[in-house]
């Protein structure tokens, strides 16, 4: 079997209950942080992983709707390579939390609902700083979920799966998702599952260049924004993400443009009247 086939770890179990997806670009950061954790898990699990250091896809949609179609759990995680989990009962600890989410769409470790900021337990970054601006004992309905993990019904994934002509890149698709189950009556969950998220991403949104992201991401992160922004205007007035918040009646340009210049004002008028 290829490093590109579907890899199984922990198979004690006839029948996987979580299906561990997971496209990866450095097989380095695979080995040294999703791996150890997972491999240390005490609950039977599928792992399929999906190479792509010499790009076989063009975006994380393709990718992650190829490997989420071969799983055979009740429940699909998607999770990024730098993601450690520390706990060997992690996994059972977010299969018994979703058992017991009524109407769950989608469930994660961080996400954003309103102005308060990030939803999120976990850390990021070395040494390791809160990667959220309210932490929670219980799970707490969310409007969008960052990426680096979404868990997933297998029944509506089969329904439901990445956007992959909103988002033909690698940014937002989660966002896009979690959207459209809102749209279609479905939940959003940030669950309290403890994780490290090695690279920086998710992370707290109080201050005022992360809030607005004027200018912090590339080009293509805008067009998906762009995209998204317009398919969803009838549904939503606020789109709130781990990377920004943004109305869907104004051009994404001149929100960012606004953003910048406010974002600066308030800088100099800390830096003149301290």
């Amino acid at each position: 079997m290829s490093r590109n086939d579907i890899a199984f770890r922990n198979a004690r179990k006839v029948r996987a209950m979580i299906s561990v997806v997971c496209v990866y670009n450095n097989k380095s950061v695979l080995d040294m942080c999703l791996l150890p954790g997972l491999e240390k898990q005490s609950a039977g699990h599928e792992l399929i992983l999906l190479d792509n250091t010499e790009r076989r896809y063009r975006s994380a949609a393709d990718a992650l709707n190829d490997g989420g179609k071969r799983a055979k759990g009740k429940y699909v995680m998607f999770i990024h390579q730098d993601v450690a989990i520390g706990s060997p009962v992690w996994l059972d600890e977010v299969e018994r939390t979703l058992d017991s989410l009524p109407n769950l769409g989608a469930a994660g470790v961080a996400g954003v609902r309103d102005r308060r900021g990030v939803i999120s337990n976990i850390t990021h970054c070395d040494p390791p700083k809160p990667g959220g601006d309210v932490r929670i004992d219980v799970p707490e309905k969310v409007q969008t979920l960052d990426e680096c993990v979404i868990v997933i019904p297998s029944q509506v994934f089969g329904e439901l799966k990445f956007d992959g002509r909103t988002c033909d890149n690698w940014h937002l698709y989660g966002v896009d998702l979690c959207l459209t189950l809102g749209e279609r009556g479905l939940d959003v969950y940030v669950i309290p599952g403890a994780a490290h998220h090695m690279t920086f991403s998710t992370g707290s949104t109080k201050s005022i260049f992360k809030i607005f992201s004027p200018g912090a991401w590339p080009a293509d992160y805008y067009r998906s924004l762009k995209k998204i922004l317009r398919k969803h205007r009838k549904h939503y007035r606020r789109v709130y993400t781990t990377c920004g918040i943004w109305n869907t009646s104004y051009p994404v340009s001149l929100q960012r443009a606004y953003f910048i210049l406010y974002a600066y004002a308030l800088f100099y008028k800390k830096r003149l009247f301290p």
